[in-house]
């Protein structure tokens, strides 16, 4: 029988193949000029800036050749649909539907407030105006903790964008260029022109909104409208709080508030959109919501007075020039946890209680915006909604649609700041030497002038999760969210060439090439950069799809280690990288630089390689970063059985200690044999052996055959293996082979003494030597540590600040185009190649 869950994720993989082939289907079919696709948070109605422009563009004379279409979700469909049905060449999909699909894929024109699905690639045909759907007051995108993640989606559309609106230079200097980072990145026009839907809010027929509103089930008669409309709170916008009673509250205070003082008006409730079902199903609610086929604006042009807290509907407010009373906590934990763009200057009283709310409602009804605001209130509308005139939405259109330019405001890009743009794939994040080595570059390149960015697969749990926290935060994260479009022919394709080494199918092949395209324009948009580096060197699709990087770039990808070597190098018992890297190595002369981790391993990889064709073949070492590992290793240990031995050192221990992983090359096996021969001599002395892998249950038993099983301490792999590195007495290598290994460089800015092998490269692990050598056998590693417990292994002494110096002039020699300053003489073995 087979097992249910396994049937359905097999109808889901069905399902999911079934999708891929139907948009490869339509991405393959022309592009409609006349059709224009719209969509509004993510289906859920037909509202807000994209819906301003539909009715700006059903109403133009010169523009009834359009086609448009609406994508609702579910709900949607049913409740608005109709609706939007009746309206003059408009029809609606489902979206995610094979309609839905078509559309996205042949519209013409694009309009958005928020984002397309992570499997949305703009084509290069297609004109896309993401408007969004208001000026932020509160921080978002990387101003956010976790941005990247949370932002990943988000970040892709707007690179993917040829226009984005803007209601003011202040939204396009906040989020635009801070918030998100796009600033010399996104190519995208900024419309800075006002919004559309502010439009909705002058000429509002009161009597008809009012008699909707009736219909719709909302009590409500001619007395003034107070419109309460608070934003999400929470951690996750997919997961926002239940906030239904609190809102209930205030409500009912209000109200009370206005009858003690013998005001009469209605006060409705309009919750942000992803709350506004747990809102339906609060009872004293009943009556009071506003109904999700109102548009927002129609009712702020009909309402007297807005209570909200740190909504950007206090923005399009300010454009009415009515009074507006702002909810903020007591204790102020919103503004101190998610923060403000905002922090003084306000345009209405700022209120931490119900009554004081209240108490500021029948004020402002009885004699509208407060003296004591009057100043802030102009000064902000001055600054937020300088455009919002009633005409932004025919001034989009005239950019957009009439190739003409706006009458008001200005259309502008988002500009560098003149410093050179690398892109660097990091791998997978993995708790290794080669995660380590980029946390601790990252920082020395931003501090050097470079405008860094980061990408990697997205990751929801594991070590993805915790390594991705160690980036320098100045470093812009690019996170790869979704998979790559195609049919599954094409893909098959893709795989056979890659199963057969066929290093050149992806640019020889017109098919295979669009698709490598597709998928660069997918995750990045119509972003440029200078340079692209492919960092973790491992993965066939990474290095594919970097060698698709357009324009003038260089292109460099890094080579860890002794890669041929790491052909045969087993994963959890096997050889699984035996096929993917030869056909890495067949990728290497596409790059206009393989990089190896010193001279020593560049020279050798050049010569072990050679088969696959002529690279140039460089070298630049890794760097320290010592303040970042200082810093690092101050970190408790956690508590353990033996934490008090290694620490605190009450039993008067000498302690070695191993990091890396637990696989054949770092030949663990050696180590415990030449440590229980150390040991036997020197009984207090003690192995801590820092990394997880597949050969963990072999050592163990060899610790324990060897009797030495109470003087081990194995860990699983960490994410930071500073703090254990500086509570130990001497870092001991025993690997057969190494690239420039982490931990060896770490443990001299930490300033421990290193017991090393002699694997290849062993010559540049350490600028200027400092380790102590010895042969790769047993008696080599026994020697060494008895020299260790002799005091004849020195601590090393390395000026790692010019060390790094040296390290990031390298880098930069190498990897960016035209910086040819303080070249170097070629490396031997590399057929007169420069090393820079």
């Amino acid at each position: 029988m087979v097992a249910v869950p396994s049937v359905v994720r097999h109808l889901r993989r069905v399902g999911r193949a079934a999708r891929a082939e139907v948009g490869a289907f339509w991405r393959s079919r022309p592009v409609d000029a006349d059709l224009v696709l719209y969509e509004s948070f993510a289906g859920n109605g037909a509202a807000g800036n994209p819906e301003a422009i539909w009715r700006e563009l059903l109403a133009a004379d010169d523009q009834q050749h359009l086609r448009h279409v609406w994508a609702l979700d579910a709900a949607a469909l049913r409740t608005v649909g109709p609706v939007l049905r009746r309206a003059r060449g408009t029809t609606v999909v489902l979206r995610g539907s094979n309609a839905y699909q078509r559309a996205l894929a042949t519209a013409g024109t694009l309009v958005n407030n928020a984002t397309f699905p992570p499997s949305f690639s703009r084509r290069p045909e297609q004109r896309y105006l993401n408007t969004w759907h208001g000026t932020p007051l509160k921080r978002m995108g990387f101003d956010e903790p976790d941005g990247a993640t949370a932002s990943a989606n988000t970040v892709r559309n707007l690179l993917a964008a040829t226009h984005l609106l803007s209601q003011s230079p202040w939204m396009t200097e906040t989020m635009y260029r801070r918030a998100y980072r796009l600033g010399g990145l996104a190519t995208a026009e900024v419309l800075e022109v006002g919004y559309p839907r502010v439009d909705r809010q002058t000429g509002v027929d009161d009597a008809r909104l009012r008699r909707h509103l009736r219909d719709s089930g909302v009590r409500i008669g001619t007395e003034p409208i107070v419109l309460y409309a608070p934003t999400w709170r929470g951690d996750r916008f997919a997961d926002p709080e239940d906030r239904s009673a609190p809102m209930a509250d205030l409500v009912d205070d209000v109200e009370a508030a206005l009858r003690r003082r013998g005001i009469a008006a209605t006060v409705l409730v309009k919750p942000h959109q992803v709350v506004a079902r747990a809102a339906r199903r609060e009872p004293r609610l009943d009556g009071r919501l506003v109904p999700e086929d109102v548009p927002v604006n129609v009712l702020l042009g009909g309402a007297a007075v807005l209570v909200s807290d740190y909504s950007s509907i206090i923005v399009d407010w300010l454009a009415t020039g009515k009074p507006v009373v702002l909810e903020a906590d007591p204790d102020h934990g919103y503004e101190d946890t998610r923060g403000l763009y905002l922090s003084d200057g306000w345009p209405g009283p700022r209120c931490t209680t119900a009554a004081e709310t209240a108490e500021a409602v029948a004020q402002a009804l009885d004699g509208g915006i407060p003296t004591a605001h009057r100043d802030a209130y102009a000064a902000m509308r001055a600054r937020l909604v300088p455009d919002d005139d009633g005409h932004a939405a025919r001034r989009v259109v005239d950019v957009l649609f009439r190739d003409g330019v706006p009458d008001r405001g200005r259309v502008r890009t988002l500009t560098g700041d003149g410093r050179p743009s690398v892109l660097l794939h990091l791998g997978a994040l993995r708790s290794n030497g080669i995660t380590t080595a980029a946390v601790n570059l990252l920082p020395l390149l931003v501090d050097a002038g470079l405008d860094v960015t980061v990408t990697y697969d997205q990751a929801v749990r594991g070590a993805g999760v915790v390594n991705r926290a160690r980036i320098d935060p100045r470093v812009r994260q690019l996170q790869r969210v979704g998979g790559m479009n195609g049919s599954k022919a094409l893909h098959l394709g893709r795989r056979v060439a890659e199963h057969r080494a066929q290093a050149r199918a992806h640019t020889d092949s017109p098919r295979l090439r669009g698709l490598w395209d597709e998928e660069w324009r997918r995750c990045f948009g119509g972003a440029h950069f200078d340079a692209v580096v492919d960092f973790s060197g491992y993965s066939p699709f990474w290095a594919e799809l970097l060698l698709h990087a357009p324009g003038p770039v260089r292109r460099s990808i890094w080579l860890h280690n002794e890669m041929a070597a790491e052909v045969d190098r087993e994963v959890d018992g096997k050889p699984r990288m035996r096929r993917s890297l030869r056909f890495v190595f067949g990728l290497y002369p596409q790059y206009d630089r393989a990089v190896s981790v010193s001279e020593t391993l560049a020279v050798h990889n050049a010569r072990s390689l050679a088969e696959y064709g002529s690279a140039t073949h460089v070298a630049v070492p890794n760097a320290v970063a010592a303040d970042r590992v200082r810093a690092a290793a101050t970190a408790p240990v956690p508590p353990s059985p033996w934490r008090a031995s290694l620490v605190d050192r009450v039993d008067g221990t000498t302690w070695f200690v191993a990091v890396g992983r637990l696989s054949p090359e770092k030949n663990h096996a050696r180590l415990l044999r030449a440590f229980a021969v150390v040991h036997g001599e020197a009984p207090r002395t003690r192995l801590l052996v820092v990394g997880g892998g597949f050969l963990l249950p072999t050592l163990r038993a060899l610790a324990v055959d060897l009797g030495i099983a109470d003087v081990v301490v194995f860990t699983d792999a960490v994410d930071d293996a500073a703090p254990l590195v500086a509570a130990a007495d001497c870092l001991v290598v025993s690997s057969d082979h190494e690239g420039q290994p982490m931990v060896i460089l770490e443990a001299a800015a930490l300033g421990k003494p290193v017991v090393t092998t002699a694997f290849a490269s062993v010559a540049d692990a350490l600028p200027g030597g400092g380790a102590h050598v010895v042969p790769v056998t047993d008696a080599g590693l026994v020697s060494g540590m008895r020299a260790f417990l002799d005091g004849r292994v020195a601590a090393p002494t390395v000026d790692v600040v010019a060390y790094d110096a040296d390290v990031v002039q390298t880098f930069i020699r190498t990897v960016l185009p035209g910086r040819t300053e303080g070249r170097r003489p070629a490396l031997p073995g590399t057929g007169g190649q420069e090393a820079a």
